[in-house]
């Protein structure tokens, strides 16, 4: 039981990673600043960065997770590849909520 809820805590860590990589490539490079690291424009870019990031990394994390519980580790018992493929599979819910928050945000201005 623990090593499943670590292995599923590493999994976290992997889709917050790829919540804050979509993040960093829907906001693009940090603003630059004249004055200091501290300016209003940095502050509000890290926010969002982290905030809004690891919400969708969360999201990731939830559809893997309840995926996993219920179709993957049944069907990839002893499988010597199962790790590759759980993460092509993350990988795969990282672009479908990365294409839906696109779309919701840029095309129908929901968020």
């Amino acid at each position: 039981m623990t090593k499943r809820i670590l292995s599923y805590l590493a999994w976290l860590v992997v889709a917050i990673l790829l919540g804050l990589f979509h993040m960093r490539i829907v906001l693009g490079p940090a603003p630059e600043s004249d004055h200091t690291k501290f300016s209003l424009s940095s502050m509000v870019y890290e926010w969002a960065l982290v905030q809004v990031g690891t919400i969708i990394g969360c999201i990731i994390a939830v559809i893997f997770i309840l995926l996993d519980v219920v179709f993957l580790n049944n069907k990839l018992k002893g499988n010597s590849k199962s790790v590759l493929f759980k993460f092509l599979i993350i990988s795969i819910i990282a672009v479908i909520v990365g294409v839906t928050h696109y779309v919701l945000e840029e095309v129908v201005n929901v968020i």
